[in-house]
């Protein structure tokens, strides 16, 4: 079942040379197509299907800085500064509002999480607030929040997934870009040692440079190119509320689920911590890269077997640019969600508000999440194909920190000043084998 998104429709026709090709049309690739439009580059945005037609329309909306990994706060904390300009660069409503964020503990492993991302706040001079029992129930009127504290970020906010990555193509556009929907890339092409086109199903555009941002597509493009990227697919399921009143005016996330406001007055809603990380032949394969993080939170994610096995060894692992590929073969991945998972979510919302006790259920849809072992991104040079810049990998917290993601992948394509060190973001930290040549399908 596939959410509402905002319709960008593509051109008709392919463009001449650009300085920089974008391979995905999400939050990130959307965002780096207008950041380097905005600077006076030749842009084309290329996505196999429709614009946020994967993730970027199917995640919760949380625009954060808070509980992040300490390598990706100042990515967050650039990306909120961008946010709140964005509605007047690009002349379209992202749903973006600062309406505040607050994460609760109950459990003694909850309560040393939030002591630690307080304590990672005031590191990033972040106005994180510390609440008690009594001062998180005060937050919530109408409610009883299970808790025995809770932190607040009163400057974090929300966007609407169905609005944000399209408003950043519509905005690209109108500074320039090249907007390609329906149009797969199947190769890149190079000369003279670096990136000089990119090879898709309609025909060839010469380019200078060119960023992928394919999300849970990022390793099968790779591994065509000879490129070893560790990644794995996770499963997650979400709904949305009709109106309501009496509901929670902060987003929130506890043990058990997250919720946030939207802007139409309902309610976007999941189960949190529930990860279901599908069973494909690359599980097996990447294993050894995975094990430790499956290990350290084995109580926050389960395997799941759905068709994601059976498309994992049908996919074919290699093609030539005048073949047709599996991104033309599946243009939209749109799994079913998780109707158990999502009921077990509402029932503990109700709860702990009872103002959902009628609400009525507007749209349920799955989506797949790309992870990689440390659940951190990479942003980083392909250092194989010179000229090709890998943003990927954004493990379920992408959409908040989308849009300096996207400029910083086009500042490192273009050779411009960088705004955030992408050191932490090297594909080379998961070891030798990541970003190496893989000579044969059976060898990968």
């Amino acid at each position: 079942m596939r959410p509402y998104v905002d319709t960008v429709e593509g051109d008709a026709a392919l463009p001449g040379e650009v300085d920089l090709a974008i391979i995905g049309g999400g939050i990130v690739g959307c965002a780096a197509a207008f950041w380097a439009a905005e600077q006076g580059f030749r842009v084309a945005l290329i996505e196999k299907g429709r614009i946020a037609g994967e993730q970027s329309s199917r995640n919760w909306g949380w625009v954060r800085r808070m509980g992040r990994d300490a390598a990706e706060y100042p990515l967050g904390i650039e990306s909120l500064r961008i946010w709140d300009t964005l509605q007047q660069r690009t002349g379209h409503d992202t749903g973006f509002r600062r309406t505040g964020i607050v994460y609760t503990a109950q459990t003694d492993a909850e309560m040393a999480w939030i002591e630690s991302v307080a304590q990672d706040a005031e590191t990033f001079g972040i106005g994180a607030r510390r609440l008690t029992e009594a001062q998180l129930q005060a937050q919530f009127p109408g409610g009883t929040v299970p808790a025995r504290a809770g932190l607040l970020t009163a400057d974090d906010g929300r966007a609407e997934p169905a609005l944000a990555a399209p408003a950043l193509a519509k905005g690209a556009r109108a500074k320039g870009a090249a907007i390609l929907t329906n149009c797969a890339v199947r190769d890149i092409e190079t000369k003279g040692g670096r990136v000089s086109a990119v090879l898709t199903e309609r025909g060839r555009i010469p380019c200078g440079a060119a960023i992928l941002a394919g999300g849970a597509w990022s390793r099968l493009f790779l591994g065509n190119l000879g490129v070893s990227l560790p990644q794995l697919r996770v499963r997650g399921s979400v709904m949305r509320t009709e109106p309501l009143e009496g509901g929670p005016k902060y987003a929130l996330g506890n043990g058990q689920f997250g919720i946030r406001p939207r802007l139409d007055g309902g309610y976007t809603i999941s189960r949190r911590g529930r990860a279901k990380v599908q069973i494909t032949p690359d599980s097996f394969r990447l294993l050894p890269h995975f094990m430790k993080s499956l290990k350290e939170h084995r109580g926050e994610v389960s395997l799941t077997l759905d068709r994601g096995l059976w498309d994992g060894l049908v996919t074919p692992r290699r093609w030539s640019a005048d073949s047709v590929t599996p991104f033309e073969k599946c243009r939209v991945l749109d799994p079913e969600p998780q109707h158990g998972m999502l009921d077990q979510a509402l029932r503990a919302v109700t709860k702990v508000f009872p103002a959902f006790r009628n609400v009525k259920i507007a749209e349920k849809w799955g989506g797949i999440i790309d992870v990689t072992p440390d659940a951190v991104p990479v942003i980083d040079h392909a250092a194989a194909i010179p000229g090709l810049v890998i943003a990927t990998g954004f493990s379920g917290h992408g959409f908040g920190i989308g849009p300096a993601a996207g400029q910083l992948a086009s500042e490192m394509a273009l050779n411009q000043t960088l705004t955030v060190d992408p050191t932490p973001f090297r594909l080379s930290r998961f070891g030798a084998l990541a970003g190496a040549a893989a000579p044969t399908a059976a060898a990968e």
